[in-house]
C-alpha cells in the first residue's frame, strides 16, 4: 500500500525536477568571495527622483532588539540561535528573509536592523545544510536587503559584499527540483541583484533571472489569471512577486533597448498583472479575507487592500469583480457568485499542478459563502506546516465544507506536502443561477462511487445545496456527511418543533441565516479550531449532515 501511494505520488514528477533532486543533492559549492560589482545608479522620474515606488509593508517581526515573532510565536535570537533544529522550519526561514527591514514602522526599527544585519554576517557563513544559505530564504533575503537600500538605507561595505557572496551562492543553487513558486523566487532574486549592481557579472544574474522568469510567466499564471498552484495565498504572493519585479526594472533597468530580455520580461510582467489583480479579486470575499481553499492563511500575503494600493501606484488596473452574476473562472477551476447579499466561491477545480501538488488539499467541491459581507460557510484554513496530524487534519476533506465518504479523503494528501491519488472534477456546469459538478476522487472505494454537487441560487434570499453519491448504492456500508463549517464567531441552535433537521446561526444574539435539512439525516453539530492564521486556532461551529441514502439536500436561506 505504501508503495502503491508512493507511485501515485512520484508517477506526475517532470524528469527535470528528478535531475534536479540528484544534481541538488551532489552539489557542493564553494563561496565566492571576490569583490561585489558596482552599484548600479537608480533612474529617475521627471522630477529628478527616484522612480521605486514603497511596496506593501507586513508587520513587524523585530519585536525588540533581540526578540523576533513569526507565525504566532515569539523566541529571542540570544536564546535559540540562528538555526535551532528544534523550531519549526518554517519558523527558522521566517527568521532569515529579513521582512522586518521593510515592515511599517521600519524607520523606528533601524538601529535594530542594522544590528541585526551585522550578527547574521557574523554568525552565518555559507554552508550547504544551513537554513539561512538554503535558495528559498537565500532569495527572499536577497529581494529584502534590496528593497531596503532602494527605500534610502544607506548599503555599507559588509553587506554589499555579503549581497554578491549570497548571489553567487544562490545562482548555483537554484531549485529545479522543486520548480513552481520557489523557482520563481529564485529567479526573481537575480532579476534584483542583476538590475541592482552592474558589470558583466550582474548582467549574467539578470539574464538567468529574465530567461527563467520568460518561461515560467506563461506556465505559472493560467489564462484567468490565476498562480497555477490555486491558492489564493500563494497567488496574492505571486502578484506582489510580479509588481515588485515590475517596479525593480522600470527603477533600475537599463536604457529602453528595443526588444530586449530586460524590455520582453517588463511587458509579460504588465500583460499579467492586470489578470492577476482580477483574480485575488474574485477570490477575496467582500470583508476582505481570501477564500480558503488549498493552503492559505491570513497574515503571510500582504492585505489585499495593499496590494490594491500598491498596483495602482504602478498603474496596473484591473476588472472589478462582479457585484451580480456567476462567473466562472475557468482555467483555474473556480466559480464566483453574486446574488443579493450573498457571495458564494465556488471550488470545481484540480489538484494541481500534477508535478507540484504541495499546497493543495482534498478540498475538492468544497465552497465559501458570506453574507452582507461577512463570512458564514468556510473551510477550516491552515496553521501549520510539516509533517504531523494538524497538519493532515488540516489538507484532508474533513476540514471543508464538502462531502466527506467514511473517513476517506477525496485526494490522497500525506506527508505535509504530498499527494497520491487526486480528485478530478467532472461535468461542471452553470446553468443561469444553478452550478453543478462531480468529482472522481471516491472512485477507487467499492462500488466507484462518484460525489455530485449542486448548488442553486434560487433567489437573491436562498442556497439550496443538493448532494449525490452516485451510483445510487455505492459505497453502501461507508458514511457520508456533508459538512458545513461555519466561520468563527458564530453560533448555530436547533430551530423549532422540526429539529434537529431546522438551524438558526447567530451572530451573538442576532439570526444570521437558517439552514433545513430537507434531505439526508438529522444534523448534528461538531466543535472545530478554525485556523484563522499560522499558529493561531479559534474554536468555531461545523453543521454535519449525513447522507441518506446517497443523498442530501440542504437549503439555506437569510434575510
Amino acid at each position: 500500500m505504501q508503495l502503491g501511494r508512493l507511485w501515485r505520488t512520484v508517477r506526475w514528477l517532470k524528469a527535470a525536477q528528478i535531475a534536479g533532486r540528484v544534481r541538488f543533492r551532489l552539489q557542493r559549492p564553494r563561496p565566492d568571495l571576490r569583490a561585489p560589482p558596482p552599484v548600479r545608479a537608480l533612474a529617475a522620474g521627471a522630477s529628478g527622483a527616484s522612480v521605486w515606488v514603497q511596496p506593501p509593508q507586513r508587520e513587524a517581526s523585530l519585536l525588540a532588539p533581540t526578540r523576533l515573532g513569526f507565525l504566532g510565536v515569539e523566541h529571542d535570537l540570544d536564546a535559540v540561535g540562528w538555526d535551532d533544529p528544534a523550531l519549526p522550519l518554517l519558523w527558522r526561514y521566517n527568521l532569515h528573509y529579513f521582512d522586518d527591514l521593510n515592515a511599517a514602522g521600519a524607520q523606528r526599527r533601524r538601529a535594530w536592523q542594522r544590528d541585526l544585519v551585522a550578527r547574521w554576517l557574523a554568525a552565518n557563513p555559507p554552508h550547504v545544510h544551513a537554513t539561512a544559505w538554503a535558495p528559498y530564504p537565500t532569495s527572499l533575503r536577497i529581494v529584502n536587503w534590496i528593497k531596503w537600500f532602494l527605500a534610502g538605507e544607506p548599503a555599507q561595505a559588509p553587506w554589499l559584499a555579503s549581497l554578491a557572496v549570497q548571489v553567487r551562492w544562490l545562482a548555483r543553487r537554484l531549485e529545479w527540483h522543486l520548480l513552481g513558486n520557489h523557482l520563481f523566487a529564485n529567479a526573481k532574486a537575480l532579476v534584483f541583484a542583476g538590475l541592482y549592481f552592474e558589470g558583466p557579472e550582474a548582467d549574467a544574474w539578470l539574464a538567468t533571472g529574465v530567461r527563467i522568469l520568460l518561461r515560467e510567466l506563461p506556465e505559472q499564471v493560467l489564462a484567468d489569471g490565476a498562480q497555477f498552484e490555486r491558492s489564493p495565498m500563494y497567488h496574492a504572493l505571486a502578484l506582489e512577486d510580479v509588481l515588485d519585479l515590475i517596479n525593480v526594472l522600470r527603477t533600475l533597468a537599463p536604457g529602453p533597448a528595443s526588444g530586449s530580455p530586460a524590455q520582453r520580461l517588463a511587458a509579460a510582467l504588465e500583460e499579467r498583472a492586470g489578470p492577476m489583480l482580477h483574480w485575488l479579486r474574485c477570490l477575496t470575499h467582500p470583508g476582505g479575507t481570501l477564500a480558503r481553499f488549498n493552503d492559505t492563511a491570513e497574515g503571510i500575503a500582504p492585505p489585499c487592500r495593499d496590494i490594491e494600493r500598491y498596483a495602482a501606484a504602478l498603474g496596473v488596473t484591473a476588472a472589478p469583480a462582479p457585484e451580480l452574476g456567476a462567473l466562472a473562472l475557468r482555467p483555474s477551476g473556480i466559480v464566483r457568485v453574486a446574488r443579493g447579499a450573498a457571495v458564494a466561491l465556488l471550488d470545481v477545480a484540480p489538484v494541481g499542478p500534477d508535478y507540484l501538488p504541495g499546497h493543495a488539499h482534498a478540498d475538492t467541491l468544497s465552497f465559501e459563502l458570506s453574507l452582507h459581507g461577512r463570512e458564514l460557510i468556510v473551510n477550516r484554513g491552515t496553521s501549520v506546516y510539516g509533517d504531523g496530524p494538524r497538519r493532515q487534519l488540516e489538507r484532508g476533506t474533513a476540514a471543508h465544507s464538502t462531502v466527506q465518504l467514511g473517513a476517506h479523503d477525496s485526494s490522497e494528501v500525506w506527508a505535509g506536502f504530498r499527494v497520491g491519488r487526486r480528485a478530478r472534477p467532472l461535468q461542471v456546469s452553470i446553468d443561469g443561477w444553478h452550478v453543478a459538478a462531480a468529482h472522481d476522487g471516491y472512485a477507487h472505494l467499492s462500488g466507484h462511487p462518484l460525489h455530485r454537487r449542486r448548488w442553486r441560487f434560487d433567489a437573491d434570499d436562498r442556497l439550496i445545496i443538493e448532494d449525490r453519491v452516485e451510483p445510487a448504492g455505492s459505497a453502501r456500508n461507508i458514511a457520508a456527511r456533508a459538512r458545513f463549517h461555519l466561520a468563527p464567531g458564530l453560533r448555530c441552535e436547533p430551530a423549532g418543533a422540526a429539529a434537529p433537521r431546522e438551524w438558526t446561526v447567530f451572530e451573538g444574539a442576532q439570526p444570521l441565516a437558517k439552514a433545513e435539512v430537507a434531505a439526508g439525516g438529522s444534523a448534528t453539530l461538531e466543535s472545530w479550531q478554525h485556523a484563522r492564521r499560522f499558529g493561531e486556532l479559534v474554536p468555531a461551529q461545523t453543521l454535519v449532515v449525513p447522507l441518506a441514502d446517497g443523498c442530501a439536500e440542504v437549503r439555506w436561506t437569510w434575510l
